[in-house]
């Protein structure tokens, strides 16, 4: 069990604001680099579209997607402490009433992010939560090099970066 840290919004209302990260082992935070090369694509595409953050972790993506102009977030999250930290960050911000806690989506989402753990990017899941995607909807996805995810013929890529060891791809359902 780690001791609690915080990470900082990047942009939008929330930009500067710190949130807590879930006292626990099992998650990773995405990098502020990350965050903010995703955001800086997407911004626009974000603005009163409903949002699924999968594998949320401390809700940072998610709340980042509010931070700039998304109408709601599902908070996908199975760790219990971590859906504490969630559901905690978003009350510290008052921005409870936009955002709710999930261990599975429900309906359909303009845009999903899914940073799953790299020891375990659950890749069979992954191809699950396209179905959960409107057509035209972005579909980003946070995976290690190794062992690359599946091709999923409903996606087009439209960007493909890495950072360090992360690599960062961004799709939208045709």
């Amino acid at each position: 069990m780690r001791k609690n840290s915080q990470i900082r919004i990047i942009s939008g209302e929330f930009g500067g604001r710190l949130i807590d990260t879930p006292k626990t082992d099992t998650t990773q935070p995405m990098g502020d680099r990350e965050r903010m090369a995703i955001f800086n694509r997407l911004r626009d595409e974000l603005h009163g579209k409903r949002v699924l953050d999968a594998f949320a972790g401390s809700g940072a993506i998610g709340i980042e997607a509010i931070s700039v102009g998304a109408r709601t977030v599902d908070f996908m999250e199975n760790n219990p402490q971590a859906a504490r930290t969630i559901k905690a960050n978003l009350k510290k911000l008052d921005i409870d009433y936009r955002g709710k806690v999930l261990k599975k989506p429900e309906g359909e989402y303009d845009i999903i992010f899914a940073d799953p753990p790299y020891d375990n990017p659950q890749y069979a899941l992954i191809e699950k939560l396209v179905d959960h995607l409107k057509i035209g909807g972005y579909f980003v996805l946070s995976h290690p090099a190794d062992p690359a995810p599946p091709e999923i013929p409903t996606l087009s890529l439209l960007s493909d970066k890495k950072y360090a060891a992360a690599h960062i791809k961004i799709f939208q359902k045709h």
